[in-house]
């Protein structure tokens, strides 16, 4: 078994409030947790409006499907949210 974690940066320059941030927030997870089997949270930046950190776990039975659950997850990400992926931290940890 292997464990897919990772975790996003986002640059959200057009937010202005956080309230606004956790919209964008609740909008980017919810649209995350549908699409794919996966576990999602805001870990990071939360007190800074135009900053999202999010971290993601999934679990997967060999290192071929982490790798391509993290590339579709990264592209969804691309497609369906309007802030830019700044940085990505990735590790694959056998169990």
């Amino acid at each position: 078994m292997k464990i897919l974690a990772i975790k996003i940066d986002l640059r959200a320059p057009y937010v202005h409030s956080l309230k606004e941030k956790r919209m964008i927030v609740k909008s980017i997870i919810a649209k995350l947790q549908n699409k794919f089997n996966i576990s999602i949270r805001e870990v990071e930046n939360q007190d800074l409006h135009q900053l999202i950190s999010i971290g993601i776990v999934k679990l997967d039975l060999n290192r071929k499907d982490s790798d391509k659950s993290q590339e579709k997850i990264i592209d969804f990400i691309e497609d369906n949210c309007e802030a830019e992926i700044i940085n990505i931290e990735s590790e694959i940890i056998n169990y």
